[in-house]
């Protein structure tokens, strides 16, 4: 088994902060709720924070604000862990409304393309550090491969797309010897691709997204996960809300669902029962998300995302919060889980 990984000498908390709603994701919020969001990561994680970025959230928005909101704190550069998501590169705005996931970002002002080369890898990483505006991260990783496969036309084509991902990866590995980051990893919400990358490519850190969480989870993802981390590759589970629509809101994994179609509606009826059981347990629903999300064998950290300051310290406490067996029994009977 590998060591652990280490960042600046720690291992990497439970909890990590993803930056996608200081990229407007689904809705717009204003300058001051952005740097009082990160204030309040900083409060609350004396010993290190860790903050999950990209230059596709908000296309590049993220990284621009976290990176003012640090100097805006002084936050201390050794106690910042920054973990950008490589691949999407800030262009100009030419449309009403960015070419990438329209309708997800909210009142941007430019648009993203995807690079995945070994050149389009250096370009994203260097136009990351300029919009951070003095911090670097000392984690990067390839941002949606999965999208990218996605593309293809037919065998051959995934073929060569899958040569465009080994070459971007050889730019990341490149940075990591020159001691230009820490630590080389892999996002994606299709944990397929993450399955086949893990395999030619010896990965530091693993995000999974959108596909781990009390909704879902495959007993085949189950077993990789945990193999994974035998393996000794950091686990983070990400959207473990399903972009919020297990709180309440109407999108699942940033797509709008509308209860009065035939398709969407198992899900609003998922809901409905899930939240039921919180109520008659008196628990919250995102404590249940969080709790199952974190304690899956194998993860160890989970990545969550926030609109609101407020909720930052909620989502510590959640952290902590003991979900008692009866709840999950329940959960299980009902054929939720």
């Amino acid at each position: 088994m590998r060591s652990p990984l280490l960042i600046n000498g720690q291992p990497l908390p439970e909890l990590i902060f993803g930056t996608s709603g200081l990229g407007n994701l689904f809705v717009s919020i204003s300058r001051q709720e952005k740097f009082d969001i990160v204030k309040e990561c900083i409060r609350h994680s004396p010993d290190m924070v860790v903050f999950d970025s990209a230059g596709k959230y908000g296309a590049g928005l993220a990284l621009e604000m976290l990176g003012t909101a640090l100097k805006d704190v002084q936050a201390a550069p050794s106690k910042v862990i920054i973990s950008n998501k490589l691949g999407w590169y800030r262009t100009e705005l030419k449309t009403p409304e960015p070419t990438f996931e329209p309708g997800v970002w909210k009142d941007l002002r430019h648009d993203a393309v995807q690079r995945i080369s070994y050149n389009g890898i250096i370009e994203c990483f260097e136009q990351g550090n300029e919009l951070l505006g003095g911090f670097t991260p000392q984690m990067v990783s390839l941002h949606d491969p999965d999208e990218y496969l996605a593309k293809a036309k037919d065998a051959r084509h995934r073929i060569r797309l899958y040569d465009d991902i080994l070459h971007a990866y050889q730019a990341l590995f490149d940075l990591k010897e020159k001691g230009q980051v820490a630590a080389v990893g892999v996002g994606a919400k299709d944990w397929r691709i993450l399955q086949q990358i893990a395999q030619d490519i010896p990965l530091d850190w693993m995000m999974v997204a959108n596909s781990l969480t009390v909704f879902s989870h495959p007993p085949e993802l189950l077993s990789f996960v945990e193999a994974q981390d035998k393996k000794g590759i950091h686990i983070i589970n990400s959207a473990v809300y399903h972009s919020g629509f297990l709180l309440g809101s109407d999108y699942f994994d940033y797509r709008k669902l509308d209860s009065g179609r035939r398709e969407d509606a198992p899900y609003f009826e998922w809901r409905s029962r899930f939240n039921r059981i919180c109520t008659e347990h008196q628990i919250k629903p995102a404590e249940a998300c969080l709790n199952f999300g974190l304690h899956v064998p194998g993860v160890r950290s989970v990545a969550v995302n926030t609109t609101k300051a407020a909720r930052v310290s909620e989502n510590f406490m959640m952290i902590d919060k003991i979900i008692p067996p009866a709840f999950w029994e329940q959960m299980q009977a009902a054929g939720l889980i």
